[in-house]
């Protein structure tokens, strides 16, 4: 891997939504060719100094772009564009709309959506076993912290349809749930568990169509639920 470094070209970001633009200008350099993923990143002065911003700023877009799976930060090392970004390109368009919370969750029920269809037809009888004990936990929870399981149990599902092309994306998708899980202001156990368990038993009976509807009506359940908190208006 060529480490040398290389005379880069972007422009000068203005004061507003600093940060989202150093995201968008970092992003730039892959989309113009300027770099390729694994190059390593010029130093944080050096961006600093091109990219005419604070080391606050300038660590708070990377820190967006590193939970995103675009970069890698090693110690002592430097900063490089993640070796597999190319086959994840899911990845750069959700780092592109990092603050747009509507597009994440839209972008959530298209991807889930197509992929329990897959996993109706594929899932095992240890992962329905994973499915299941992830809503235990849930059932079980007596503080409403519960936000792991229940990614856990959409992860489960994702991973399932044992799809090589669209695995690139599952890492994406988590980052999103984690998103959107941390908007959510009240929590509703009970409707939880209400829609995991229908969307498990379409998946034990293997069929895709119900599998389909009970994923739609659990996540635009959840859509409308936190634009509506987003907007400021806790149910």
């Amino acid at each position: 891997m060529d480490e040398t470094p290389k005379k880069i070209i972007v422009e000068s970001v203005n004061r507003n939504t600093l940060s989202k633009q150093v995201v968008e200008s970092i992003i730039q350099l892959l989309i113009s060719g300027q770099m390729k993923p694994g190059d390593k990143l010029p130093t944080e002065m050096e961006l600093m100094e091109i990219l005419n911003v604070s080391r606050p700023v300038l660590r708070e877009a990377l820190s967006s772009l590193e939970s995103l799976g675009v970069i890698n930060r090693k110690t002592r090392e430097g900063t490089f564009f993640n070796n597999k970004i190319s086959s994840h390109p899911f990845s750069i368009m959700l780092s592109l709309a990092h603050d747009n919370l509507q597009a994440m969750v839209e972008a959530r029920m298209a991807l889930e959506l197509g992929l329990i269809t897959i996993a109706a037809e594929k899932i095992s009888d240890e992962d329905l076993k994973r499915l299941k004990q992830t809503i235990e936990i849930i059932e079980n929870s007596k503080d409403q912290n519960y936000g792991e399981a229940d990614i856990e149990f959409h992860r489960i599902i994702a991973l399932s349809a044992n799809n090589q092309i669209v695995e690139g994306m599952v890492d994406s998708l988590i980052v999103t749930l984690v998103k959107i899980n941390s908007e959510i202001k009240v929590r509703e156990q009970e409707r939880t568990i209400e829609h995991h368990m229908a969307i498990y038993k379409a998946l034990e009976k293997r069929d895709p169509f119900e599998a389909f509807h009970q994923m739609y009506l659990h996540l635009d359940y959840v859509r409308h639920k936190v634009l509506k908190d987003i907007h400021g208006n806790k149910e």
